[in-house]
């Protein structure tokens, strides 16, 4: 099976903050990926760098076969992306929305792919209403319908389920369950440890900058995934903790 992302040896920083510390990081082709962590573990970071919406300090990034940021006009035309913010335009409606979007990517059918989404995600009856007057969950419901529309190779989700209410993120799991049933490839971080045990094939821990831990769905039963996560974090803690007295030493002697 191919690879679709690959990352080397990628660093992040923000001024003297280093966010990103060399993190490595591969998915196969249709494989769906769950990157779980504590806050301020370096998550949207990752993912906005995937979503070549920030771009790298050091390392090498490829999806699908192109390298960011050289090539991220290729890269985008083949992610749907779904962030904190819901990236749509208050003053058109969720339709216009989403012809726009698909405009973009010069879809055909448009009118009835448009149709197709907007009903998947619970929003054909809201469709004529204008995006500044939806509830934030109806807007993430928009912004999957956004994401998805192109059929996507890559899909990525940062917290997805964040604002929705139980019928909304049952709605979101069998879009992501379609989408995953169709080949295509997922990564998504998730804070939600019960929800992604049913749907992520990959379970991959980043901590402190790094990625600590990875699992296959089938190598834990569903019940031990919170242990497994606890212990990767414990794991990654300690190993900060070492290479930062380490660093202290090495200062020390010179």
């Amino acid at each position: 099976m191919s690879v679709t992302i690959l990352v080397s040896n990628l660093v992040k920083r923000f001024g003297l903050k280093t966010v990103l510390r060399g993190l490595n990081f591969s998915v196969r082709t249709g494989e769906f990926v769950a990157i779980l962590g504590p806050n301020g573990a370096g998550k949207t970071t990752f993912l906005r760098i995937l979503a070549t919406l920030s771009k790298a300090t050091l390392g090498e990034v490829a999806i699908a076969g192109y390298t960011l940021p050289a090539q991220a006009a290729a890269v985008r035309r083949r992610l749907g992306v779904v962030t904190h913010l819901p990236l749509l335009y208050e003053d058109l409606t969720a339709e216009e929305n989403l012809r726009f979007y698909g405009r973009l990517y010069s879809l055909p059918n448009l009118h009835k792919r448009v149709q197709e989404v907007l009903e998947l995600v619970g929003l054909f009856e809201r469709r004529a209403d204008l995006v500044r007057t939806f509830s934030r969950g109806m807007q993430q419901r928009l912004a999957i319908a956004r994401a998805i529309l192109h059929d996507p190779e890559v899909l990525l989700l940062d917290e997805p389920h964040t604002g929705l209410d139980q019928e909304a993120c049952a709605m979101l799991d069998e879009v992501l369950r379609e989408v995953a049933a169709r080949g295509r490839t997922v990564v998504m971080t998730s804070h939600d440890l019960v929800r992604v045990s049913e749907l992520a094939s990959r379970f991959d821990v980043l901590s402190n900058g790094v990625i600590v831990a990875s699992v296959q769905r089938e190598q834990l039963d569903p019940d031990q995934l919170l242990a497994f996560y606890r212990q990767a974090v414990r794991q990654g803690d300690q190993s900060a903790h070492q290479s930062l007295a380490a660093v202290h030493q090495r200062e020390e002697i010179l």
